[in-house]
């Protein structure tokens, strides 16, 4: 299991219509892509133009080479990439310990 984590920041006064696309991005297109096994999207409170993007693959080249080099990258980014105030920061986990 690979814990994708998408720091994203995105224009002012954007907020509802980046959240209608993040959610229609996922459910139409990263839900199709090949090891994904779920996702969480959170706002920031102190920062409401930041949003942090977790998505749960179940290995690293399930995302790094079978999404982002395949065609449904080009798709997610269609769709969520205009609101963008910046490049998103993306960083990859493997889980060491969790609550029971």
């Amino acid at each position: 299991m690979i814990l994708e984590i998408a720091d994203i920041r995105i224009q002012p006064g954007q907020n509802a219509a980046f959240e209608a696309a993040i959610i229609r991005a996922l459910d139409t297109v990263a839900s199709q892509a090949q090891g994904v096994q779920g996702w969480t999207v959170t706002r920031g409170v102190e920062s409401p133009e930041r949003y942090v993007l977790q998505i749960v693959w179940a290995t690293l080249e399930d995302h790094t080479v079978g999404f982002r080099e395949g065609p449904l990258f080009p798709q997610w980014r269609a769709i969520i990439g205009p609101f963008f105030a910046q490049p998103p920061h993306v960083e990859h986990f493997s889980l060491v310990t969790k609550s029971a």
